[in-house]
C-alpha cells in the first residue's frame, strides 16, 4: 500500500522527539529543575531509565535525546491505552499516520461549522469507548481526542469510559507526521510495559535511574484532575509508592520523584514531609498551565525528591 511508505527520506534519527500529546501534569516545565538534581555522574555513566509512570514521556524523550548514552529506556503506565497507543507509535508508525491523516482530513472538512466538529468528535469519543476496534485505530482514536479534547486532559469514569468534553481550539495538529516518526525511531531503544508500577523493578540493573511522577496529591478537593484512571490514585496510594520507594533504596538504585507540594497551600499540611522524611526533599517552582480558572493559572512550588545527595549550592529550598 503506497499510502503507508514513508513520505520522505529524511533521516527521523536526527529529529529531537517530543511529546505526542497534550497532558495534564506533563513535566515540560520543571525540565530544568531536574537536570539540577540528576546524580552527578549521570553524564559520565550509562545508565539505565526506568520511568514508571510515563504519561506523555516528556521527561523520556528529554532524557534520551540529551543523554546518548543511556543504552536503554523502561516505561510503564497503568493506562493501557496509552500504553497501547506508545507500542502502535513504535511498531506501526505510518499505519498510525495514515489513519491520523484520514481523520485530520475530515475534521478540517468542516471548517468553522462547531456543530458538524462537535458531532464529529462525540461520534469518535463514543467509537473510541467502545474500545473494539483494532489497535492502531483505537491509538488513532486516542491521539485525535487528545488533540481535541478540552485541556488535552485525560479522564475516566468508573467505567473507564473516557468523558471530557471538545475542547474550542480552531485547528489543531492531529497528525504530526514528523514527530511520530521521530518518536517511533526514539522508542526502539525503549522497553514499554503497561500494569503496576512495581513490575519495573525487574528490568532494573546495574546503574539503573528511576524518575517517579504519579498522579499528584491534589492541592484541594477541587484541584484534581481524576481521574487519570478508574481507580483513584489515593494518600493510601502514595505511601505506598513511598514504600517501593524505601525499598529500591536499600538495593541501591538511586531515584528521583516529583508531586505537588501541599504544604504551600496549608502550612500544617506536612503530609509529604513526614512521608519522606528521610529523603531530600527539595521545594521547586513550577508553571500551572491547566486549569478552568485562567486566574488560577501560574507559578506555585512543587516538590522534587530524591534519595541521593547533589552538588551544593543549588538556587534550590531544601528542607
Amino acid at each position: 500500500m503506497d499510502q503507508l511508505k514513508p513520505q520522505s527520506e529524511k533521516n527521523y534519527s536526527l529529529y529531537a522527539a517530543k511529546p505526542f500529546l497534550k497532558w495534564a501534569g506533563g513535566k515540560t516545565q520543571l525540565i530544568n529543575e531536574i537536570e539540577k538534581k540528576l546524580p552527578i555522574d549521570f553524564k559520565n555513566k550509562s545508565y539505565t531509565f526506568l520511568e514508571p509512570f510515563v504519561g506523555s514521556g516528556a521527561v523520556l524523550f528529554w532524557f534520551l535525546n540529551k543523554y546518548p548514552k543511556i543504552e536503554k529506556a523502561v516505561i510503564n503506565d497503568i493506562n493501557s491505552d496509552l500504553i497501547n497507543t506508545y507500542k502502535v507509535i513504535s511498531s506501526k508508525p505510518e499505519e498510525l499516520i495514515s489513519i491520523l491523516s484520514i481523520i485530520q482530513d475530515e475534521y478540517y472538512a468542516h471548517g468553522g461549522n462547531q456543530e458538524k466538529k462537535s458531532e464529529y468528535y462525540y461520534h469518535k469519543r463514543a467509537s473510541y469507548n467502545l474500545r473494539n476496534s483494532e489497535k492502531t485505530t483505537q491509538a488513532a482514536l486516542f491521539i485525535f481526542l487528545n488533540r481535541t479534547c478540552f485541556n488535552g486532559l485525560y479522564r475516566v469514569n468508573k467505567n473507564n469510559a473516557f468523558n471530557v468534553p471538545m475542547g474550542s481550539y480552531k485547528k489543531p495538529t492531529i497528525c504530526d507526521s514528523d514527530n511520530i516518526r521521530a518518536v517511533s525511531n526514539t522508542l526502539q531503544k525503549v522497553e514499554i510495559l503497561c500494569g503496576d508500577y512495581t513490575q519495573t523493578l525487574n528490568y532494573a540493573g546495574e546503574n539503573s535511574f528511576f524518575y517517579f511522577d504519579p498522579p499528584y496529591k491534589p492541592l484541594n478537593n477541587t484541584s484534581s484532575f481524576n481521574s487519570y484512571a478508574k481507580d483513584e490514585f489515593n494518600d493510601e496510594q502514595q505511601i505506598r509508592l513511598k514504600n517501593f520507594c524505601s525499598e529500591i533504596d536499600n538495593l541501591g538504585y538511586k531515584w528521583m520523584l516529583s508531586n505537588s507540594d501541599v504544604k504551600g497551600m496549608d502550612q500544617n499540611n506536612n503530609f509529604f514531609d513526614e512521608l519522606f522524611s528521610e529523603f531530600r526533599i527539595n521545594r521547586v517552582k513550577a508553571t500551572r498551565r491547566i486549569n478552568s480558572n485562567a486566574e488560577k493559572r501560574g507559578e506555585l512550588n512543587e516538590l522534587l525528591i530524591t534519595n541521593y545527595a547533589n552538588e551544593p549550592n543549588l538556587n534550590i529550598t531544601v528542607i
